[in-house]
This record gives C-alpha cells, structure tokens and sequence, in this order.
C-alpha cells in the first residue's frame, strides 16, 4: 500500500515544479496518468489567465452528506545552490527509509497519500456520505495560492465542510496561524548633489528613521486563548543610486502577523501613525504613502471542531503523541478561513530540509501519517462529523 505512494512521490519529484520556474505540465500529467489508470474522476482548474493550477479529484458517496477536502501542493520551492545539495534535487530516490528531493517534504508525498485516499474512498463510496475532494495545487508557493482560490470559486464543486492540508510534520496538528497585513511604504526626500553646501536628508536617512520608529513600536502580547503575540518585521528597504545623488525616494516592505486581538485594522493604524510621526519630525516634500498589499486574517479551530477533532483522535488512535498547535506563519488554512471553511494545515511525516538543502522525508513514518488520515477521512465520511 505505502510502496504505491512513495513511487508516485518519486515520479513527482523527478518531475521538477518549482514555483515560477518550470512547466507544471509535467508534474500535473504524472498525476493525471495515476488517477486515470484507477478510474479516479479529476478535472484541472485554472486561474483567470487560463493557466493550469491545479488538479481536483472529486469522489461522491452513495449517501447524503457533507464534502471534506484533502489539499497538497505539488509546485515546490526553487532550489537554491545546487553545488551545495549533496544529491541531485530531482533524483526522487531512497536511502536508508528517507525519500530526497526537493518536494519529498512540501509536499509531494503528501500529494501521492492523498491520492492513494482517494482511491481507497472510492472502493468503498456507496457506503459513505457526502464526498471527498483532494485539491492538488500546483500554484502554492508563489504565494498566490491560486489553485486553492481556483477551486473556492469554481461554482461545479461542492463547497468542502472543512479542509486537511498534508504539509509535514509528525508531532503537530497545526489548526491555526496568525494572519498578517503586509504594504509597501515610500518615503520620499529632496533630490540634490551629495556634496552639495546645503543641509539635506536624504530618502534613505528618513526610511532609517522610519524603521526604527516601527522597530520601537509597542506590540501586544498574546491575549486570551490565540497562543502568539503579534510580530512586525521590516523586510527590505531599496533606495538610492550611486554616491553623488541624495536620494529621493525609499521603499521599505513591511510584514505584521496579525491575532484576533491585533487585526488588520490595528495593524495599518501603527504603521499610519509610524509614517505621521515621521513626516513630523523629519518633514519631506510630500506625505508618506502605504500602499497595502496583501491581509489575511488568523485563525484558531477549537480542538473539538472538525476537522481538527477527528484528525487528532485518530492520531492518538495510532498510537501517537500530537498536540494542537497554531503556528506562527500564515498558511492556506487563512485563506478558507476568510471563506468560513475550517482546516488544519499540517500532520505528515518527519523531514529536513525543507526549502533548503537536501530536503528528505522520513518514510518509516509514511504508514502511520496513512492510517491516520484514512481512519480521519472516514470517519467524517460514515458520521458526517466524527466524535473527538
């Protein structure tokens, strides 16, 4: 049964998808392939330039119920220096129980499992209720998330009661993160001659002053039961040109990880009030300007709600020690829930090196993180909602 996943994990990550870089045709037409020789029902979805984004498979049951969803990515992270990886990134092979490549962790063998699911679903579908989506995004880590956006708008599939997102990880069930608020902010100057007699501040030297005003922010810590306390991080700063010319415009990115007790709203009402100090104490030729560039909101699922509550019953079922945990980046698991979908976002195998060097996961755990999730799918399957 496992053996069947790992080598459609490994023709996976021989088929290189890193996100911005390859054809994901290739990697789509893999799984295509595998579905089609089980008869399993799937249809690509597109975004609005008519790309391909990703694969849905779709298996109703024989009785009334709700849709759950499994989601994978199958595009992955670039791979950096590949001088300093000490295997191929695309070899997709096995040594001593770990499968190496890049993607074996986030998340093509997640990828593979979910598909196996969905096959062993459908043997047994006129017994179920409801139905089982297995979204496979090819469209994740560019950070559009347009596989996931590409399936919420498609209006021919059912709208999932709640989604399981297999990124990796043995000793978690994540059921939460916190949001964040993100913009660009141009600050602006005088331009002139550096080595002019008059008095001048530059762009640069007023972005500096910006930054340490944020910097020096005060932040709430965490509140009530969201475990994390809001972060602000100041992400690039680009400004200037050469030594002779006093800059007249700065660019800074800015990131906030929002909490339900520091929202969007708070977050822009710092960084506004941030810029009007500024624009007070080192005045410039025009105000500030923040442009906004991307929000999602937090999100925490109680441990009784599904489908948190199953998947962490049938972990403990198995014989394995998980908790609940929130992390701190943001994940898909945000965008459903800006759309009232609940999910978890990680349960999965072991790994190293993900996103980075030599990334492998850790087959020996591969037949239980099965179990797991085929006994979670199941049972929400035969219930509709399974007990915690």
């Amino acid at each position: 049964m496992t053996e069947e996943i790992v080598e459609l994990a490994q023709e996976l990550i021989r088929r290189p998808s890193r996100a911005g870089i390859d054809d994901y045709g290739p990697v789509l037409t893999a799984l295509e392939d595998w579905l089609a020789a089980r008869d399993l029902p799937y249809r690509r979805l597109y975004d609005d330039g008519g790309r391909p984004v990703a694969l849905l498979v779709e298996v109703a049951c024989g009785r009334p119920g709700p849709w759950w969803a499994l989601d994978a990515c199958v595009d992955t992270a670039p791979y950096g220096d590949e001088g300093a990886w000490s295997f191929p990134p695309d070899c997709g092979d096995v040594v001593d129980s770990w499968l190496r490549g890049r993607g074996a962790a986030d998340s093509k063998l997640a990828a593979a499992m979910f598909c196996r699911i969905a096959s062993e679903v459908q043997a047994q579908a006129a017994e179920l209720r409801g139905g089982l989506a297995v979204l496979l995004d090819a469209d994740e880590h560019t950070g559009g998330f347009g596989g996931a956006r590409a399936y919420l708008a498609d209006t021919a599939a059912v709208r999932p009661a709640g989604v399981m997102i297999g990124y990796p990880g043995r000793d978690e069930v994540v059921v939460g993160g916190r949001g964040l608020w993100r913009a660009t902010i141009a600050v602006h100057a005088a331009s002139g001659h550096s080595g002019s007699s008059r008095k001048s501040v530059g762009a640069v030297s007023r972005a500096a002053r910006l930054v340490q005003l944020l910097d020096e922010a005060e932040l709430p810590g965490a509140v009530g039961e969201f475990p994390l306390p809001p972060k602000l991080t100041v992400t690039s700063c680009h400004g200037g040109e050469g030594f002779s010319v006093v800059p007249d415009l700065c660019e800074l990115g800015i990131d906030i990880r929002t909490t339900p007790t520091f929202d969007a709203t708070a977050a822009e009402a710092l960084v506004r009030g941030a810029t009007a100090e500024l624009d007070q104490l080192l005045p410039g030729p025009s105000p500030t300007d923040i442009t906004p560039v991307a929000s999602w909101p937090p999100y925490r699922l109680a441990e009784n709600q599904q489908p948190a509550a199953a998947l962490l019953d049938a972990a403990t079922r198995e014989g394995l020690t998980v908790r609940a945990k929130t992390a701190g980046p943001s994940n898909i698991g945000n965008l459903l829930a800006a759309k009232g979908i609940p999910a978890t976002a990680g349960f999965g195998v072991r790994y190293e090196g993900l996103h980075g060097t030599d990334e492998r996961a850790y087959l020996a755990d591969l037949p239980a993180v099965h179990a797991v999730y085929r006994q979670t799918v199941l049972r929400l399957l035969t219930n509709g909602s399974a007990p915690p």
